[in-house]
């Protein structure tokens, strides 16, 4: 006995084993920026008000501003999906879109655009003054007032990041989409070209290992100033000699 072919709309035969397909959206750099970025934020902000591990905080802080550097240079080199200029072309519809709202006649799917879009500029936006006002106050330059306006800009970041990550699991549940995925894979799904031509593997790995360089060698100089510290006699414990005078 035979069975049928079941062809498909353009006339090839599926397969059930067939993997769906998709294409590259999102390049290996941005991912190990955006990994990054996240893992430094979640840490620093995890570990602010925490003495012990002070070191963590500022070492953390300090990546996050060379991150921004790193993001805004990729946004204006790196491919288009990652460019800065695409960001601001979405997060600028706010008012067209606010008019259609205010008419009753509002694109969702623009709205939802947007509303990611102007998540990631503010988380952007308050990266500088966080890590500004951080090591201003760890350097004890002002009064406590920068303290406070170091824990604003921190809380800024927090809800921007908040307001990212329900976004996302809203868009997906609203999509039936992994949304998230592409930042951890690359890719999306669907048929089509690629958006992103070359995954710039070279240049993750080039960033993940100047930052891991950079963490050793604030943990080597922190080491240096303790034992700098526990050299010096203002430091340093009584000699025997003062013991026995002090015990006489």
């Amino acid at each position: 006995m035979t069975f049928p072919r079941v062809v498909c709309p353009s006339g090839g035969a599926t397969t059930p084993d067939k993997p769906a397909p998709t294409r590259r959206t999102v390049d290996a750099f941005t991912r190990s920026l955006h990994a990054l970025l996240a893992l430094s934020f979640v840490g620093a902000y995890a570990t602010a008000e925490s003495e012990v591990f002070r070191l963590v905080h500022v070492t953390l802080g300090y990546t996050l501003g060379g991150l921004l550097v790193a993001r805004v240079l990729w946004g204006l080199a790196g491919p288009r999906p990652a460019r800065l200029s695409v960001l601001w072309r979405k997060v600028k519809g706010l008012g067209a879109w606010l008019g259609a709202l205010r008419d009753g006649q509002p694109q969702w799917r623009q709205g939802q655009n947007i509303f990611m879009g102007l998540g990631v500029v503010v988380l952007l936006l308050a990266i500088a003054p966080t890590v500004l006002t951080g090591y201003v106050t760890y350097e004890a330059w002002t009064g406590e007032w920068i303290e406070e306006v170091h824990e604003f800009f921190g809380n800024v970041m927090l809800v921007a990041v908040l307001a990212h990550v329900g976004g996302v699991i809203l868009l997906s549940g609203l999509r039936r989409r992994n949304l998230a995925l592409p930042m951890l894979t690359g890719r999306s799904e669907g048929p089509g070209p690629d958006l992103v031509s070359r995954n710039f593997r070279p240049l993750a790995v080039m960033l993940v290992l100047a930052v891991l360089a950079f963490w050793g060698w604030q943990w080597n100089e922190a080491g240096n100033v303790r034992s700098e510290l526990a050299a010096s006699p203002v430091h340093a414990g009584p000699s025997r000699s003062q013991s026995t005078d002090d015990d006489d």
